[in-house]
């Protein structure tokens, strides 16, 4: 059995008959070749597949594509290419591996929409799905308080 879904990535339409508890991250990664989500742990734990939702941070690996019919999405590449926040990742040392960087960036770009100058604590509670193995998190804070203009300390 299938579903038709009509959906926008990026601002670009997607349709497609697909499973319906397809999920999201692999139709975003092999059908529409964004391959900047990444799948960590495939059960919501580590954020690595986060992509906004009508705005709204989810893990991509959680949701049935069923779901995402006459909704949008967005990825890590359709964010603005001079995001701050990709700078100052880059600048403070916020990336390592590159596994948790798309999450983490999105999960910032969130919260960043939705608070515009978060304190420490504010920024550790939005990223609290997300994990990183590599950077021990300084660097990322650091990053997302240089994208919000509040220096890197």
């Amino acid at each position: 059995m299938t579903v038709s879904c009509r959906f926008t990535v990026n601002g670009s339409p997607v349709y497609g008959h697909f499973a319906p508890m397809r999920r999201l991250l692999d139709v975003v990664r092999a059908e529409c070749g964004l391959t900047a989500t990444k799948e960590g742990c495939g059960e919501g734990e580590c954020g690595s597949c986060a992509v906004l939702l009508d705005g709204v941070l989810v893990n991509s690996c959680l949701v049935p594509i069923a779901e995402v019919d006459g909704r949008e999405v967005t990825t890590l590449e359709g964010l603005r290419t001079d995001d701050p926040l990709f700078a100052a990742f880059a600048a403070s040392g916020g990336t390592q591996c590159g596994i948790c960087t798309p999450g983490m960036i999105m999960a910032a770009r969130a919260l960043l929409n939705d608070c515009p100058h978060p304190d420490l604590s504010e920024i550790r509670r939005a990223l609290s799905g997300n994990l990183c193995r590599c950077t021990g998190y300084t660097g990322i804070y650091a990053a997302i308080r240089a994208a919000a203009g509040q220096g890197g300390e």
